[in-house]
C-alpha cells in the first residue's frame, strides 16, 4: 500500500547479486526462439482445456486487503471507507456480495480469516482491530485503541493468537482468551508491513519499510534479531523451500532471500521487476507471484530464479493484495482500480524449472494465455 520513499542506495552486496544478474540476463538473450517455441509446445501438450474463472468483481470503493477463506468459495475484501465485504465466487455463477461489514471509521487495511474459518479478524487505520463472527456479522470482540498509530499489518498465528503491527513500526500479539496483548515490541523505525510464520507457529518474520527484516519468538515472547539494512524499503514477506527460505520484495523492484536461522544477512537477490514489488504469495514451494507498481501479477520461479510469465494485469494500476484460494487452483488481485480480478494459476502448479536452462529476460513482460502458455508477444502487430 505505502509507495516508496526510501533513497535508492544499493549495499556492495546488493551490487554485485545485481551485476551478476545483468551479466547472466545479456547471456540469456541468446537462447534461440525455436528451442523456446519447442519447449511451450511440450508444455502445451500437457494443457489442452481452458480452465475456467470467477468474472472481476467491481467495487464502490478501492480494496486494500483481500483473505479467501480456508475451505468455502468465499473472499473477505477489506475497503478504503472502512467496510468490509464478503463474497461469494464460483466458475458456474455469478460472484455475489454476501455480507457487508461496517467495520472501521478509517481504511480497513488488514483483513484474516481464521483457521476454521468461523472468525473474521480486521485492522485499521482507525487503530482498532475486530473479531467477527463470520455466520451473523456480529462482533465478539474488539479493542478500540489497539496501537497508539494506525494499524499497517495482520497476521494470525492461530485459533487463539494474533500478530499485528502499525505504522511506526510497533509489533504486538494479542491472546483473544486473555483479552489483551501478550507481547510488545518496538524495534523498527518506520511501518511493519507483511508477516510471515513458520510451520511450527513459533516464529514471525516481518518486512518493514526502515529496510529491515525483523523476527520474533511468539512462544517466548521475545524478539529475536533484525537484519542488516538494504537501504530500501521491505514490502511483502514469504515463506519458501519447506520453511528453509524467506522471500522480501522490495521497493527498488529486487526479490531478497534469507536463509531460515540466518536472518541477518542475504543469501540471494532477484532484481528485474521494474517497479516495487508490493505483494508476494507462495503458489508452490518453489513459484511465487508477485504484484507490482506496475500492475502486473508475475509468476516467479525460485532457486533456479526465473520470470516464468504474466499472470495478469490491473492496467498501470499499483497491485495492493493477492490472495490464493485453498485448491491453489486461482490467484486473486486488488488494485486501485476498484477491481478485484481472478487469474487461473493451475498449470504453473506442476511446473518445473531447468536450473540447467537459460532464463528468459521477456518472459517478466510475457502473458500467459487461457491455457496457460505465453502469449505471441508480436500478435495483433502490423
Amino acid at each position: 500500500m505505502a509507495t516508496s520513499t526510501t533513497g535508492n542506495v544499493k549495499d556492495e552486496t546488493s551490487a554485485e547479486f545485481d551485476k551478476a544478474s545483468d551479466l547472466s540476463d545479456s547471456d540469456d538473450e541468446e537462447e534461440s526462439d525455436s528451442e523456446e517455441e519447442e519447449v511451450e509446445e511440450e508444455e502445451d501438450a500437457e494443457c489442452d482445456e481452458t480452465v475456467p474463472k470467477p468474472k472481476t468483481i467491481t467495487c464502490d470503493d478501492m480494496v486494500t486487503r483481500l483473505s479467501c477463506h480456508p475451505s468455502d468459495k468465499i473472499l473477505a475484501a477489506a475497503m478504503m471507507d472502512g467496510t468490509v465485504k464478503l463474497f461469494s465466487y464460483s466458475t458456474e455463477t455469478p460472484n455475489e456480495e454476501i455480507m457487508s461489514l461496517s467495520a472501521h471509521q478509517k481504511a480497513c487495511r488488514g483483513v484474516a480469516f481464521s483457521e476454521d474459518g468461523k472468525t473474521l479478524y480486521t485492522i485499521s487505520r482507525d487503530k482498532s482491530l475486530r473479531v467477527f463472527d463470520v455466520t451473523t456479522g456480529h462482533t465478539s470482540q474488539q479493542f478500540l485503541k489497539a496501537h497508539s498509530s494506525p494499524l499497517y499489518c495482520l497476521l494470525v498465528a492461530d485459533e487463539n493468537l494474533i500478530a499485528t503491527a502499525d505504522d511506526d513500526g510497533q509489533f504486538k500479539v494479542w491472546d483473544l482468551r486473555k483479552k489483551h496483548a501478550i507481547m510488545e515490541v518496538k524495534e523498527n523505525e518506520d511501518y511493519i508491513s507483511d508477516m510471515a510464520i513458520d510451520k511450527a507457529k513459533r516464529i514471525i518474520v516481518a518486512s518493514s519499510g526502515d529496510g529491515t527484516m525483523s523476527t520474533f519468538n511468539i512462544r517466548r515472547r521475545k524478539f529475536v534479531m533484525q537484519s542488516e539494512n538494504v537501504q530500501n524499503e521491505m514490502m511483502t514477506i514469504t515463506i519458501v523451500k519447506d520453511g528453509k527460505k524467506i522471500i522480501c520484495g522490495v521497493s527498488d523492484g529486487a526479490l531478497n532471500m534469507y536463509n531460515w536461522n540466518e536472518f541477518g544477512d542475504l543469501s540471494d537477490r532477484f532484481p528485474g521487476h521494474p517497479q516495487s514489488v508490493d505483494a508476494c504469495v507462495a503458489l508452490t514451494d518453489s513459484i511465487v507471484c508477485t504484484g507490482s507498481m506496475d500492475g502486473m501479477i508475475r509468476a516467479v520461479s525460485i532457486l533456479p530464479n526465473r520470470f516464468l510469465g504474466v499472470v495478469g494485469d490491473h492496467d498501470d494500476f499499483p497491485i495492493e493484495s493477492l490472495a490464493v484460494t485453498p485448491d491453489k487452483n486461482v490467484l486473486i488481485s486488488c488494485s486501485h482500480d476498484q477491481k478485484i480480478k481472478f487469474w487461473n494459476v493451475s498449470h504453473l502448479l506442476k511446473k518445473e524449472v531447468d536450473p540447467q536452462a537459460k532464463a528468459e529476460p521477456k518472459n517478466k513482460f510475457r502473458h500467459f494465455n487461457a491455457k496457460g502458455k505465453h502469449e505471441n508477444f508480436f500478435a495483433g502487430l502490423t
